[in-house]
C-alpha cells in the first residue's frame, strides 16, 4: 500500500482533517490577497482556489465530503453573533426593522431589475450587430 493511498484515505475518514484543508484554503487565499494587494477577501480567493481544484479533479470531492457536511450542519453558529446584535438592538425588532427590511427588499430588487434590463439590452444589441454581419457576408 503506498504512501498517497495511506494519506487519501486518511483525509477520506477524517473530518476534522477535511475542514483544517479548507482553512488552509483559507489561509491560503489570505495570504495571496495580501502578497499580491487584491481587493478581494482571502476566504474568496481561497475557496474560488479549492474550487479550481475541484473541477479540475486535482483535489478529490470525498477528500472534503466529510469536512463540507460538518460545517454546513453547524452553519447556524456562524450566524449566532448576527443574532445577538438584533438582541443587543431591540428597536430592530419594531417600526425601525421593518422600514430596514422594506429598504433592503427594495433596493435588492432594484438591482435584480436593473441588473435584468442591462442584460436585455446586451442581448438585443449583441443579437441586431450579429445579424448585420451575418446579412454582410
Amino acid at each position: 500500500m503506498s504512501t498517497h493511498y495511506r494519506l487519501a484515505r486518511f483525509i477520506h475518514r477524517s473530518a476534522w482533517l477535511q475542514i483544517g484543508l479548507v482553512a488552509a484554503f483559507w489561509l491560503a487565499g489570505e495570504a495571496c490577497v495580501r502578497a499580491l494587494a487584491l481587493p478581494l477577501p482571502g476566504g474568496v480567493v481561497g475557496l474560488a482556489l479549492l474550487l479550481v481544484l475541484l473541477a479540475t479533479r486535482r483535489v478529490s470531492v470525498f477528500s472534503m465530503r466529510r469536512g463540507a457536511q460538518r460545517l454546513l450542519a453547524d452553519m447556524l453558529l456562524f450566524f449566532v453573533p448576527a443574532v445577538l446584535a438584533v438582541l443587543d438592538h431591540r428597536e430592530f425588532l419594531g417600526l425601525v426593522g421593518l422600514k430596514i427590511l422594506f429598504v433592503i427588499l427594495v433596493s435588492t430588487a432594484a438591482v435584480m431589475m436593473v441588473t435584468a434590463l442591462a442584460v436585455d439590452c446586451c442581448y438585443r444589441w449583441r443579437l441586431s450587430h450579429v445579424g448585420a454581419k451575418a446579412a454582410h457576408r
